[in-house]
């Protein structure tokens, strides 16, 4: 009976400290970009995997540019 009172005690401790309650549980309130833009989200996406598969290319061809 102690052990069950004592990881209850530790649960509702864990969850009391994971976080802040500012957000009130919107989803998407915690993330650095705004999800609710479905247009600039998507600019957001297009930018951030798009520079990561063109960033190579773009070194091979300033390299074959360079000689």
């Amino acid at each position: 009976m102690l052990s069950r009172r004592l990881v209850r005690n530790f649960m509702t401790s864990a969850i009391r400290r994971s976080g802040d309650d500012n957000h009130g549980g919107v989803p998407g309130a915690n993330l650095p970009f705004d999800i609710r833009n479905r247009y600039k989200l998507t600019a957001y996406f297009i930018l951030y995997f798009g520079s990561g598969i063109a960033i190579p290319y773009l070194i091979v061809r300033h390299q074959l540019l360079k000689s």
